[in-house]
């Protein structure tokens, strides 16, 4: 007998901190309003859709909203609420399937091949999902449902908020062939432009693609890549998958040279952490810093601090200071990256290094 085809649930809450603190306190309800610690320095962690139709966006600068729009309310992050709310959440779940993923304190996959209640039909199991979380905590949450993971999370970004989508094995290829390849989960504005120079502009392009050919120009994920373009992703919802590091990397179409270059390069990729950590609820004491040559070969170096820290700034500073000249002199540098590791829950708010 053949195995059931996998249903998979992809979750993830409308706009999380904004709404959790629109609902806490009923006159920030309907106002444009961004989650940021203040100062120069700070990035948006989530805006309300108030604030979304002048552009303010999650890990923009937070000056930059401000000019999108002036009349922007900022409040403080409240990381200890928005655990709670995330514990309410995954209790839902967890009543429905034991195999539950979360990505972040807002965001999980539920593997209901076989759920423990509900019925048989993902779809209703994914209204009643959203219904209940509705009642436990006030908020609305967005849903996508189909057969992998990759799919499910796709489906969950179509229509947001308070969105439920349903992609079918028969609509994968209409549905994957015109998107560009920025709209594939994991393709970053790096990766799609180096897909870009080799005429990979959109989902029908990847799936052309030679699948050996992609893995020769990005490695193993080159492979991923196609495998998605034809709507395939064999990776279980793992209930016990921990969180063990988060980083981000970006590839140079020129390379870097000379230390100051590099180190002028960090902060982006700062962002990218930093955004990351907060939405999976996390700090880190541990930073890795990552540089690939040009002949491809690769250095790491780390320090632990004696505190966790998650802010940009912080992170950027800190992989700075392990940019050394011997590590860079004379040397092209393809790719930066910045991980984080030993991760704990933030500080609230959090110490500062700078």
């Amino acid at each position: 007998m053949s195995a059931p085809v996998r249903k998979v649930i992809h979750v993830d809450m409308d706009a999380f901190y904004a709404s959790v603190e629109q609902r806490d306190d009923p006159a920030l309800r309907g106002r444009a309003l961004a989650v940021a610690w203040g100062g120069k320095r700070s990035v948006v962690l989530t805006a309300s859709y108030q604030a979304r139709v002048f552009g303010v966006r999650s890990a923009m600068p937070l000056y930059r909203a401000l000019e999108r729009c002036p009349e922007l309310l900022v409040v403080p992050p409240r990381f200890e609420a928005y655990r709670e709310v995330s514990t309410q959440i995954r209790a839902v779940f967890h009543e429905f399937t034991p195999l539950v993923e979360p990505l972040s304190l807002d965001e999980a996959y539920l593997d209901v091949t076989y759920p423990l209640k509900g019925g048989p039909s993902a779809t209703r199991l994914a209204g009643r999902i959203k219904r209940d979380i509705l009642d436990c905590t006030g908020l609305s949450a967005t849903a996508g449902v189909s057969v992998n993971k990759f799919l499910a999370k796709l489906a969950s970004g179509l229509h947001k908020p308070d969105g439920l989508t349903v992609i079918l094995p028969e609509q994968v290829e209409a549905l994957l062939a015109p998107l560009p390849v920025t709209d594939f989960h994991g393709i970053g504005p790096a990766t799609a432009a180096r897909l870009r120079a080799h005429g990979i502009h959109t989902g029908a392009d990847l799936r052309r693609s030679d699948p050996a050919q992609l893995a020769g120009w990005f490695g193993k994920v080159g492979e991923h890549y196609w495998r998605v373009a034809h709507g395939l992703d064999d990776r279980p919802v793992d209930p016990h998958r921990p969180h063990k590091s988060i980083g981000a990397e970006e590839t140079y179409g020129d390379d870097l040279r000379g230390v100051q270059v590099v180190r002028q390069a960090l902060p982006p990729i700062a962002t990218s952490v930093e955004r990351r950590l907060l939405r999976a609820g996390l700090a880190g004491r541990t930073v890795v810093l990552k540089i690939k040559y040009d002949d491809w070969s690769i250095v790491t170096r780390r320090t632990t601090l004696t505190h966790a820290i998650w802010h940009a700034g912080e992170l950027a500073q800190v992989a700075s200071n392990l940019v050394t000249p011997e590590l860079v002199q004379g040397r092209a540098v393809r790719l930066l990256g910045i991980t984080c590791a030993g991760l704990v829950p933030p500080y609230d708010p959090p110490p500062r290094l700078l």
